[in-house]
């Protein structure tokens, strides 16, 4: 990756009906670097040009209706100070400003959206179930937790550093949580703290922690597949060897993306909105100052560099 300089007109191009923006903070992705062949959800970056994620943006110039001047909007833009988006339908107008804006690329965003769709949809999880979450103190993570608490649930996370652990059962309310990176034996480990088995994986690592939590899966248990950061940077990947235990015990495991529920976001936000001004969410972030840091702040996420969502401040205002 390199940082680039170019001029660019703050008008738009006459005829044009998308809009200009100014790019205010901006989060992203590993798998899209990837030479992506065949029917996929994702596509390939383009080599030598601006990489793209989820952004906060204040609209500067418009020629669509549903934009003007002046507005703030969250979705799809580019790693650049200013962005011409002609995709319009995947942005989302900012109706609530009474909170931070960059919650806008976590809490109240994709990620946000992710947790609560990948918890509360696909898990279907019930009050008393044992919940088993990977990479818990993510931009994900940290909030399925939060969300299982508040429907009764025992909850465990993973997490790589002591501090993580910490924030895990201090700040975020979870039940126990351990460093995965001081058990040898992952499969003693999550029996160790489900002795009674796993009623809910939430899957953000794969590997060997898949594997593991496999063992431990109660009868009907769900796993919901969002992410396995653990993958991306390896070739070959690592293959799963107890993927019979998904017969044996009749799991559901299933993977999804946000974008199979944007249609419940109106309904998410009327539900975290309240959490978030009653104190009932807390959400950590780790915030990188100014473009030119995104490439080391994406490259940090494989270590586990940051500490909860990772976000990158293009501009204050």
């Amino acid at each position: 990756m390199e940082v680039s300089t170019t001029t660019v007109k703050l008008t738009l191009p006459d005829g044009c009906n998308g809009i200009l923006v100014k790019n205010l903070c901006d989060p992203y992705m590993r798998i899209r670097m990837e030479r992506i062949e065949g029917p996929n959800l994702f596509s390939s970056f383009t080599p030598a040009s601006p990489l793209t994620g989820y952004a906060v943006a204040k609209v500067l110039d418009s020629g669509h209706p549903d934009f003007k001047a002046g507005d703030l909007v969250w979705g799809p833009s580019g790693w650049e100070e200013y962005s011409l988006i002609t995709a319009t339908e995947s942005l989302h107008k900012i109706q609530h400003t009474d909170v931070p804006l960059s919650y806008y690329t976590g809490l109240l965003g994709m990620p946000g959206m992710t947790a609560y769709a990948g918890f509360y949809e696909v898990c279907s999880p019930k009050k008393g179930e044992y919940v088993f979450i990977s990479a818990a103190s993510g931009a994900v993570g940290q909030l399925v937790g939060q969300f299982a608490k508040m429907l009764g649930c025992y909850v465990v996370g993973s997490a790589g550093s002591k501090e993580k652990v910490d924030l895990l059962t201090n700040k975020f309310g979870f039940d126990n949580a351990f460093n995965y990176k001081e058990e040898h034996d992952l499969d003693a480990a999550l029996k160790r703290y489900f002795p009674e088995g796993i009623d809910i994986y939430f899957e953000n690592v794969g590997g060997k922690t898949l594997d593991a939590v496999l063992l431990n899966m109660r009868v009907h248990g769900r796993i919901a597949v969002c992410g396995m950061i653990s993958q991306y940077n390896l070739d070959p990947p690592e293959g799963v060897k107890n993927l019979m235990c998904l017969i044996y015990n009749r799991i559901h495991m299933k993977g999804f993306t946000v974008r199979d529920y944007v249609h419940l976001h109106p309904k998410f936000l009327d539900t975290v909105l309240p959490y978030i001004k009653e104190g009932k969410i807390v959400y950590v972030e780790d915030i990188a100052e100014g473009l030119e840091s995104a490439p080391a702040a994406l490259v940090g996420l494989f270590s586990g560099r940051n500490v909860g969502k990772q976000v990158v401040l293009v501009a204050r205002k």
